[in-house]
């Protein structure tokens, strides 16, 4: 499968609501808990299916007594394309392409997405497929094993290649007790010492109706829709609710210096990350907007400054990662020539410092409005990202509206805000300084 990788630089790109046209949607229950919702447009004959679990790296696998698992959900992510008990192992991936669609699957520490893009008269094919991974997905040790090496193979690619490892060291080092601190793939140990009971375990908890959502979006009649979601579905039991109960973290209040090393680098790379409030809250909008003013662009303060016109830093970038029970807020910089990671950091620092007892221009502020503006039409430019921007508003946001109303909420932030937010969050005490060095040869 082709995965979506969150890159520093790809984790610049905020995929918002707009000016665009008011995105119509119905909602509905089964009785089985599963949570629908329509959205039908007639404009191209396309339909989506899209199932999102509200399960993702954080949740661990196993038990206590034999040890918690990391990287079950993105496991399962491949897990659940090897076959049902109606689709023979490895059809799955062949049915799709013969009935010309197209699918794709993706895993974040807090849900797992996936979607099949049909023409429309192929609409009853996409609910059945889910349906079937839902259902009654064969879960054997002959899958476990093929997708096990699947996985290392793509930590060899993604993970272990140039700072591949990078939100990897910052989660180890930014989270004390939050599941967070692990990778979103996992050790690989703890996959190759699980046991089929374990994966069993996992899909009965977290992959049942009543902990999902359910979207089909496209060219639908929603009433003859309604009545092939419950023909497939409805037959799909509810599992036991659970409680997540996370370890608390406490504030960072003095900077915490890391050194971490990557054999797969030349150049090294300076980094500062904050722990921030979640991605629903107030502070982490505005907190889109401080990282966007800084490095959303080559007009944007950081990089005309320190790239452009100083040439100090090959590249440069300030990310806000929005995930549901903390926000990863982290600067980021590669430098030119014999320039120090110190004096980088140094630059970046005092860009923040201006936004936290001045107010940006009026000029910059509209700028910033004009980006999320066209970046929220951009997100809801084709009923795929209509999709997925309705499963994660409900899933993640718990307001499937906002698909409708999130532009109108960053238009209210005022520069003053922006100044208060940037003073709150980002100062040196409050956070995790990496340099992020290339591996010395051992001798």
């Amino acid at each position: 499968m082709k995965k979506r990788v969150l890159s520093l630089a790809l984790l610049m790109l905020i995929g918002h609501a707009a000016t665009a046209q008011k995105v119509e949607f119905e909602e509905f229950d089964l009785d089985n808990g599963l949570h629908v919702i329509l959205h039908q447009d007639n404009t191209a004959p396309v339909v989506i299916t899209s199932v999102m679990y509200d399960v993702g790296g954080k949740d661990f696998g196993g038990k206590s007594e034999t040890g918690l698992r990391t990287g079950f959900a993105h496991f399962f992510e491949h897990l659940l394309f090897e076959g049902s008990e109606n689709i023979e192992r490895g059809e799955f991936m062949k049915i799709i392409p013969a009935n010309g669609g197209t699918f794709n699957a993706n895993t974040s520490q807090d849900r797992t997405y996936y979607y099949e893009i049909f023409p429309s008269n192929k609409l009853e094919l996409g609910l059945w497929l889910e349906s079937e991974r839902m259902l009654h997905p064969v879960i054997d040790q002959v899958g476990v094993d093929t997708q096990n090496e699947v996985v290392k193979e793509e930590k060899r690619q993604r993970y272990d290649s140039p700072y591949g490892r990078i939100l990897e060291v910052i989660g180890e080092n930014l989270f004390e007790n939050h599941p967070y601190k692990h990778p979103n793939i996992g050790y690989m140990k703890d996959l190759d010492a699980s046991t089929l009971e374990e994966f069993n375990a996992y899909f009965d908890k977290y992959y049942g109706p009543n902990n999902a959502v359910l979207i089909v979006a496209g060219d639908i009649d929603t009433e003859k829709t309604k009545d092939m979601i419950r023909d497939y579905f409805s037959e799909v039991k509810s599992r036991p609710d659970f409680v997540r109960n996370f370890p608390k973290e406490t504030p960072i209040t003095e900077t915490k210096k890391v050194t971490a090393y990557d054999p797969n680098i030349q150049i090294p790379a300076i980094i500062a990350a904050y722990r921030l409030p979640g991605q629903a809250t107030r502070d982490a909008y505005v907190l889109d907007m401080i990282s966007t003013y800084l490095s959303g662009g080559k007009s944007s303060v950081l990089y005309k400054k320190i790239v452009d016109e100083q040439k100090q830093a090959l590249q440069v970038a300030a990310v806000n990662l929005g995930q549901v029970d903390h926000n990863i807020f982290a600067l980021f910089a590669l430098p030119q020539g014999d320039v120090s990671l110190d004096d980088l950091l140094g630059e970046m620092d005092e860009e923040i410092a201006k936004m936290q007892t001045d107010l940006i221009s009026e000029r910059d502020y509209q700028k910033l409005m004009n980006q999320f503006e066209n970046q929220f039409v951009n997100s809801n430019s084709s009923v795929a990202g209509i999709a997925s921007s309705l499963a994660t508003y409900y899933l993640l946001y718990g307001d499937v509206n906002l698909i409708n109303t999130q532009l109108d909420l960053y238009r209210s932030i005022t520069r003053e805000e922006i100044r208060d937010v940037a003073k709150k969050y980002l100062s040196p005490n409050q956070r995790v300084e990496i340099q992020y060095l290339p591996k010395k040869d051992e001798k």
